[in-house]
């Protein structure tokens, strides 16, 4: 695909920035997955969030700080787990994380979609559960939902991380309803059927923005 695109690097204007978002379990990852076998370059906002969190970085200290001395292991590390424990049940404890951690993250994506543009990569995928929260949205030329019903999205958390009914609901709740952010997309892909229907939507999007790009 990128032979495609490559044919026209020299006279790129302008990288079209998709944003990818969508719910915890609404099969986010499924799609960005498939993105990049599409050979998509992406950037992933879960993984931004591990870099500027990990042992020692200033992120980690300002977060330990705020949440408490516990959220870090015996080897210096974040405990992800514990965190999620801690915020998912305290809205109060959810509001300082995010205080802290959301500009850092914001940052550094606008850095990273900078030196995309700055390469001439025709189209970048930001691939960010929060795209709406924390208004990288904004950015972007498209914004595309991985959408499901609420049921079969907690149906489906439920069973991945093998927790309860009542755990599930407020792990959905504490996050913006999907049904919120349709209305910030420009294009939704139906997660509620089969992988392969979901996959499929994905590469006639693709497939989609390629044209635009490429120019017919």
């Amino acid at each position: 695909m990128w032979e495609k695109l490559g044919m026209m690097q020299n006279k790129v204007l302008k990288t079209k920035k998709i944003g990818l978002t969508g719910g915890i379990a609404s099969g986010k990852s499924t799609v960005s997955a498939h993105l990049k076998h599409l050979g998509a370059y992406v950037i992933d906002a879960d993984i931004v969030s591990r870099e500027i969190t990990k042992k020692g970085s200033f992120v980690l200290q300002k977060l330990k700080d705020e949440l408490g001395k516990e959220i870090v292991d015996n080897d210096g590390n974040l405990n992800r787990p514990l965190v999620r424990n801690i915020v998912f049940n305290d809205a109060v404890m959810l509001k300082k994380l995010n205080k802290v951690i959301h500009p850092e993250i914001i940052r550094e994506i606008s850095s990273r979609i900078e030196d995309v543009c700055n390469k001439d990569i025709p189209v970048v995928v930001v691939d960010a559960a929060l795209l709406i929260e924390t208004g990288i949205y904004k950015k972007m030329d498209q914004v595309w939902l991985v959408f499901l019903e609420k049921q079969v999205q907690i149906e489906r958390l439920m069973k991945r991380d093998n927790i309860s009914y009542t755990d599930a609901l407020n792990i959905i709740k504490s996050q913006m309803e999907l049904e919120q952010k349709v209305k910030y997309a420009d294009y939704i892909i139906d997660n509620n059927f089969t992988e392969e229907y979901t996959l499929k939507q994905t590469e006639n999007l693709w497939n989609k923005v390629l044209t635009e790009v490429c120019g017919g």
